[in-house]
């Protein structure tokens, strides 16, 4: 079985939340044939300037995009204007209701809050961000000094390069760990710990 895997990018969305996971799944289909079908996808179809000035070009704006099987939303800078961007709060909340996983990376959990999809769970993001998170989600409970929270079908990471690691966790959940062991040693990264 092939899961579908949409990475949602937008203007100033920080480079390694979406590349970094982007290249966990893709990799994870050396160890676990055809595992993840990988693609970007952004609110318009067009080049998407990302943090730093790295110019990305989406596969589908959200309205030709594939369904996916786990979603991931991203953070960086860009996130702020998004949380009132009705288009794709209502992306994320429809998604929401089908997708295997909901994944966030740092302040990519602002537009799952947003999204009123964090009422009662765990949440957390990048260290700087924990006061405007829980201004946007006051009833979720917020963990500090971890990578990542399992929710079930919702899972957050802390900021950046944190993402790698839920990523590492989720394919670990879905193929199993020996999939995501050999995944972290193919890319030399230690996810070993959840701190």
């Amino acid at each position: 079985m092939t899961r579908n895997v949409a990475i949602m990018i937008f203007d100033d969305v920080e480079v390694l939340d979406f590349c970094g996971p982007f290249e966990v799944f893709s990799v994870a289909n050396y160890f676990s044939e055809a595992a993840f079908n990988v693609y970007l996808i952004a609110p318009e179809q067009r080049t998407i300037l990302a943090r730093n000035g790295l110019k990305v070009i989406p596969d589908y704006d959200l309205s030709h995009a594939p369904d996916p099987d786990l979603l991931l939303i991203p953070g960086g800078w860009g996130t702020r204007p998004l949380i009132h961007n009705t288009t794709v709060i209502n992306y994320i909340q429809q998604q929401a209701e089908h997708v295997e996983r909901l994944l966030s990376v740092c302040t990519g959990a602002y537009l799952l809050a947003k999204a009123d999809l964090l009422d009662g769970l765990q949440a957390t993001t990048h260290h700087g961000s924990f006061e405007m998170l829980a201004k946007l989600a006051p009833t979720a409970t917020l963990v500090r000094d971890v990578k990542y929270v399992d929710n079930g079908r919702i899972v957050l990471s802390g900021g950046i390069s944190a993402g790698i690691n839920m990523s590492l966790y989720v394919v670990g959940q879905l193929l199993g760990e020996e999939v995501a062991q050999k995944t972290a040693a193919y890319m030399e990264y230690d996810y070993s710990v959840n701190f």
